[in-house]
This record gives structure tokens, C-alpha cells and sequence, in this order.
């Protein structure tokens, strides 16, 4: 490597898009941010105050709420520098490994999230007697340290395969933010070990907590069959299906940009929207238009902030 340029700074292309639509993309993703990080503060604020919410279900929704408002966060500013100005697309060697990092711990925390929360579900609907002492203070504190310590771990994995690399030109990144894939087409050196140590670190993760997932979910359904009155039915299926969805929506982009064959820059992009910006923003939605208990408890928050108002 010797009389070699090492880069000191990548340029970020962005979505691909017409230049005439940078106001208008800058608009969409700045409402749907703020939209976002509101959205996920609410969440965190009723279910703080609210007495009727200090339950496992919704301490695990607090972060995943947390989760979503800073995953948004990593990727969205950068995204909306790089529509105003041309100056916004260059990013630091440093600041692109912190990004690669901080974008890994937060969406692999997120998918072992995701895998507890289907088994809190499972215990919650099949041990309903026993759901109290199964799933203790105690334990939830565990499983929810386990997610952020395994995010941790797996993105350190991810970041350190990445840039141990050399990188000395070109320097564009085919993506709006540092990700692996279109970094390594950058790296002056055989990147083929790396590539797929990756692909099986992701796919382990991913296809694993997918697996965990769906063996909740099939014994979930088998208990609900069980349950006699169609009312009782009818709420266990309410309860899980707001979970379903943002499962899908997490799970199904994540397995088309790094667990098949190839790439495709522009339909990467274009499909990494969802997870990254829309994805943070549907959690909140589902969660409070699909769920009784949160909207009740929106309602008592409003009131009491009327009251106080009032006097």
C-alpha cells in the first residue's frame, strides 16, 4: 500500500432522482422525520405516565419506540443535507464508520427486539396464569439488555469487516447513507472473504430471529384456537396483529437488500426508504390506532393537559 491515497472523505449520491424534485423529496422526508421522532416521543410520554401501561408488552414498546426515533435519526438528517446543498453529500472517513455502526446496532437490536417482543406474546396468550411471574421486572430488564448487548455485538462485527479494508478511490458511495454493501465496492482489495462472512452473519441473525419469530407465532395461534368464546379470540388476534405488521415491514426489506444474490443500487435505495424512514414512522401509527389501551390512554393525557390549561 505503499504510495497509495488513503480516502479521508466519501460523497454520498443520494436517492436517484430528477434534480428538479430536491425541494419537493426534501419536504416529504423532513415532515415524515419530525412526523417520526414525534410519533415515537408520544409513545414514550403516555406510556411513562400512564400507570395502566407499566406492563412488559409496552416496556418492551419503549424501546422499540427509542429504537425507531434514533434509527430515523442516523440516516435522515444526512439524507436531507445532501437535498439542500451538494456540501451536504460529503461525510468523514470517522463520521461513515460511526454511521455504518450506529445503523447496524439500532436495526439488528431492533430485529432481536422484535424476536422478544414475539415471545412475550407467546407467554402473555399460552400461560396467562403465570404470565406475571414468567415475565418479572427482572426478566424483562434481561431480555431487553440482551437485545441492546447482541445489536452491540453483531454491528461491531459488521463495522470492523467493513473498514478494515483500505479504501483509496473512488470515493462515491451508491447509497444515501453508509451502509456495507456500497462500501465494500469501494475497498482497493478483495473483498469476497468479507462479503460473505457478512451475508452469513446477517442471515444467521435475520433468518434465525425470523424462525423464532414464526415458532411464537404458530403456537400463539394454536393457544388462541383454543380459546372458547370468539370474543376472547377476536382480542388475543387484535393484540398480536399490530406486531405481525411492523414485523413484515421490518423483516421483508431487510431480506431483499442483503440476503439475495446481486445488487441493485437504485432498487437498494429505493427499498431501504422503507425500513429506515418508513418503518420508524408506521411503528408509532400501528401501535396507537390498532391499540385500545394506548388511545385510551392519549385520551386521559389530553384531558389532563386541557385541565391544566384550563386553570
Amino acid at each position: 500500500m505503499l504510495n497509495v491515497s488513503l480516502v479521508t472523505t466519501f460523497f454520498l449520491t443520494g436517492l436517484p432522482h430528477a434534480p428538479a424534485l430536491d425541494t419537493m423529496l426534501f419536504g416529504i422526508f423532513l415532515v415524515i422525520y419530525i412526523l417520526t421522532v414525534l410519533g415515537n416521543l408520544l409513545i414514550l410520554l403516555v406510556i411513562r405516565v400512564d400507570s395502566h401501561l407499566h406492563t412488559p408488552m409496552y416496556y418492551f414498546l419503549t424501546n422499540l419506540s427509542f429504537i425507531d426515533m434514533w434509527f430515523s435519526t442516523v440516516t435522515v438528517p444526512k439524507m436531507l443535507m445532501a437535498l439542500v446543498t451538494p456540501g451536504g453529500r460529503a461525510i468523514s472517513f470517522y463520521s461513515c464508520v460511526a454511521q455504518l455502526y450506529s445503523f447496524h446496532f439500532l436495526g439488528s437490536t431492533e430485529c432481536f427486539l422484535y424476536t422478544v417482543m414475539s415471545y412475550d406474546r407467546y407467554l402473555a396468550i399460552s400461560y396467562p396464569l403465570r404470565y406475571s411471574s414468567m415475565m418479572s421486572g427482572r426478566v424483562c430488564a434481561l431480555l431487553a439488555a440482551g437485545t441492546w448487548l447482541s445489536g452491540s455485538l453483531h454491528s461491531a462485527v459488521q463495522t470492523t469487516l467493513t473498514f478494515r479494508l483500505p479504501y483509496c478511490g473512488p470515493s462515491q458511495v451508491q447509497h444515501y447513507f453508509c451502509d456495507a454493501p456500497p462500501i465494500l465496492k469501494l475497498a482497493c482489495a478483495d473483498t469476497s472473504a468479507n462479503e460473505m462472512v457478512i451475508f452469513v452473519n446477517i442471515g444467521v441473525v435475520a433468518s434465525g430471529c425470523f424462525l423464532l419469530i414464526v415458532l411464537s407465532y404458530v403456537s400463539i395461534v394454536c393457544s388462541i384456537l383454543r380459546i372458547r368464546t370468539s370474543e376472547g379470540r377476536h382480542r388475543a388476534f387484535q393484540t398480536c396483529a399490530s406486531h405481525c405488521i411492523v414485523v413484515l415491514c421490518f423483516f421483508v426489506p431487510c431480506v431483499f437488500i442483503y440476503l439475495r444474490p446481486g445488487s441493485r443500487d437504485l432498487m437498494d435505495g429505493v427499498v431501504a426508504v422503507f425500513y429506515t424512514v418508513l418503518t420508524p414512522l408506521l411503528n408509532p401509527v400501528v401501535y396507537t390506532l390498532r391499540n385500545k389501551e394506548v388511545k385510551k390512554a392519549l385520551l386521559k393525557l389530553k384531558d389532563q393537559v386541557v385541565h391544566s390549561q384550563s386553570e
